[in-house]
């Protein structure tokens, strides 16, 4: 009896051991504050696309460079770029098992591109310093509150954090006093080389619009090449400080030449071709999403009146209404 008692044990370690274990992957979108709240008619499109995860962006806003205090939580502000606004698309993204990441954003007068924020003397520095304080701790906390899967410290920052990385190095402990989850920093594409406190952090967070074809209308195999220039890198990086790379960012417009820089969000790209968006987004998830130092990525971007929205006569990086819809839809129900 003993002896086929050991048996059936040896059965079932041999079962187990024959399932490979497919780690959860992060299968997400960005959605867009608003200025209403949220109903599951406006969750209900993120979970059609088998979506898992969602990054929430909360908004604070500078004024200009020499004026570097931020402002947020106000009542002149849209209703989901607030804490209360944040938490109440969280709570009602829950109610389908979303999985969230709070991803803070500053806003610059005038659109200006944040990785240049670089202030001129210290007194600055430090306005910014406390200012930036108060504004990513107040989400850390509702990050804690809510038991956010992911928190994000940062997104495009660069000067700041390349002038400033002893003040990084302290928040990463305020906040961990906070928010006792898994911890990123969104750094643009050619910024993550240069972070210097991924070792801090949970995941190496980047905003990945990497050049991958120089094509008007970019074919699925030139831009899985265009891939291989940087898929080496990517992985020697995450082996050499032993974490994970999140895409907290990733997406193309549908336009043209949308592989030769992918970033470009300006109005001077007036052209529309759906193929090149289908053919650079196929090709991300067929060269990168199945690595194993990859934990998945945020979709830019998805918003909440999903019938208003895209279509095919629309340029821009969201995906909804579109034929790249259904590529997301099909990749995320196997991935």
């Amino acid at each position: 009896m003993r002896r086929y008692f050991y048996f059936l044990l040896v059965l079932v370690f041999i079962g187990c051991a024959a399932v490979s274990f497919k780690p959860f992957k992060i299968n997400g979108v960005s959605f867009v504050a608003a200025g209403n709240a949220v109903d599951t008619t406006h969750t209900s499109p993120l979970v059609n696309i088998n979506a898992n995860a969602a990054a929430i962006m909360p908004f604070g806003f500078i004024r200009d460079k020499s004026n570097p205090e931020i402002i947020h939580n106000t009542e002149r502000q849209w209703f989901g770029e607030t804490r209360a606004g944040a938490k109440q698309y969280i709570e009602t993204l829950r109610k389908d098992n979303i999985n969230i990441m709070i991803k803070p954003h500053i806003w610059l007068w005038h659109g200006e591109f944040t990785g240049f924020l670089k202030m001129e003397t210290e007194a600055e520095w430090k306005i910014l310093e406390e200012s930036y304080s108060s504004f990513i701790l107040e989400y850390a906390e509702l990050a804690e509150e809510i038991n956010a899967e992911v928190f994000c410290i940062g997104t495009e920052l660069e000067e700041f954090v390349k002038n400033r990385p002893e003040y990084w190095s302290n928040l990463i402990k305020e906040i961990r006093i906070i928010y006792k989850g898994k911890l990123t920093y969104a750094a643009n594409w050619d910024e993550f080389w240069r972070t210097p406190f991924w070792t801090e952090v949970d995941y190496i967070g980047i905003d990945a619009y990497f050049p991958v074809s120089d094509l008007q209308t970019p074919t699925l195999e030139d831009c899985i090449k265009g891939w291989e220039k940087h898929k080496q890198g990517l992985k020697t990086f995450s082996k050499k400080h032993d974490r994970p790379i999140l895409f907290t960012e990733y997406g193309y417009r549908s336009v043209d030449y949308t592989g030769k820089e992918p970033w470009r969000y300006d109005r001077s790209m007036t052209s529309i071709n759906l193929e090149a968006q289908n053919n650079a987004t196929q090709a991300l998830f067929d060269a990168v999403w199945n690595e194993e130092w990859f934990a998945g990525g945020y979709l830019w971007k998805w918003f909440t009146d999903h019938n208003n929205v895209g279509g095919i006569e629309n340029n821009q990086f969201t995906p909804q209404n579109k034929p790249v819809e259904d590529i997301i839809k099909t990749f995320y129900k196997v991935n």
